[in-house]
């Protein structure tokens, strides 16, 4: 285009597109031809966290006055905040199809979610004949690993450990009791690997822990970690509070006065500090510069959280189900105090 002024004004976003995937078919030329040069440890880290359930008002940074997230809060403070960034679906089972990968989550059958009922689709599962950012990254060479909430099938075929997660700490259903550690239709579900194993502990606890065990074991290679907390998801409890569900059958979840609010703060703020943990230990081994840290949220929150000035909540096609807040962080390459107005979504990722 010789002249700019010929182009209408709607099309500019269009124009925007095409040069931005033209400025990416190059880099990746050219990363092609020097990745042979690249030492296997130049290669970054990836640490990519997601919340369950998080609104886009939940975190202090984004507006919350009813409590506090510190460690987010210098996360977002020593890196990027996306404003206007969104998951690929309202619930927990699509944007994680579309996270793993990187296409609408209708393309691999998944367009809304695995429930565990046993009448409903609790057979339903994303097929290991999907191609996955964990298979591509251990193909090149990193060690992989994923601790947390997997929701996308119960059967052992459908398992993290056939997606290309070398190691997998956590569960498989929509939700389970933080200490119980079973699923709403009274099933028991923390894996390791394909295997179930009776762990004790605070499950968002577990999580960072096996986080903080995977990270230094692999200080010395390239490593991909996917962290995918239960918080703030119901059932509420905090840490102190007892479980609610048992094995063999369907209890009710029942919450004494004042207890949800209270409980999700405590969820919340658990999580958080847990990320601050993951933060310390990559700056104390010297990888925060050559690690790149993405929190995001599957979507937004329910009326027990805040989705700020958004209107709905999750599950709705309003703002509130699906923008939720995001954030970047990568010290030698993502300045201090950035801001990201950009339309964004889960996929990109």
């Amino acid at each position: 285009v010789k002249d700019a002024s010929m182009i209408p004004e709607h099309a500019f976003p269009f124009v925007n597109y095409f040069f931005t995937r033209a400025v990416i078919c190059i880099l990746s030329i050219l990363l092609s031809v020097f990745a042979d040069g690249i030492a296997m440890a130049e290669k970054p880290n990836m640490i990519l966290i997601m919340a369950d359930d998080l609104g886009y008002g939940d975190l202090s940074c984004y507006g919350n006055e009813a409590f506090e997230t510190p460690r987010l809060d210098q996360m977002a403070t020593e890196g990027l905040r996306f404003t206007d960034f969104h998951s690929s679906g309202p619930v927990c089972s699509p944007t994680r199809a579309g996270l793993m990968t990187g296409r609408y989550q209708q393309r691999s059958g998944i367009p809304g979610v695995i429930y565990a009922s046993f009448e409903a689709n609790r057979h339903h599962g994303l097929f290991p004949s999907e191609i996955t950012f964990p298979e591509l990254v251990q193909q090149a060479g990193y060690q992989t690993a994923m601790f947390g909430k997997w929701h996308l099938g119960y059967r052992e075929k459908f398992n993290p450990i056939h997606h290309g997660f070398q190691k997998f700490r956590g569960y498989v259903s929509g939700n389970i009791d933080y200490h119980s550690h079973i699923d709403r239709m009274g099933v028991f579900d923390w894996w390791n690997g394909d295997r179930l194993e009776n762990e004790k502990g605070y499950s968002t606890t577990l999580m960072t822990e096996h986080a903080l065990d995977f990270v230094g074991e692999n200080k010395e290679s390239p490593f991909c970690l996917y962290l995918a907390y239960e918080a703030p998801h119901d059932p509420y409890q905090g840490p102190s509070d007892p479980p609610i569900r048992v094995e063999g059958k369907v209890v009710p979840n029942r919450y004494a006065k004042g207890q949800i609010p209270r409980a999700y703060r405590e969820m919340v703020q658990t999580m958080d500090h847990g990320i601050g943990q993951v933060l310390d230990l990559l700056k104390a081994l010297k990888l925060d510069r050559k690690t790149l840290v993405f929190f995001l949220s599957d979507n937004g929150a329910n009326k027990n959280g805040s989705n700020g000035a958004l209107r709905g909540y999750k599950g709705s096609l309003w703002e509130g189900g699906h923008r939720v807040p995001a954030i970047a962080w990568w010290p030698s390459i993502i300045p201090p105090n950035c801001v990201c107005d950009d339309l964004s979504i889960s996929l990109d990722v």
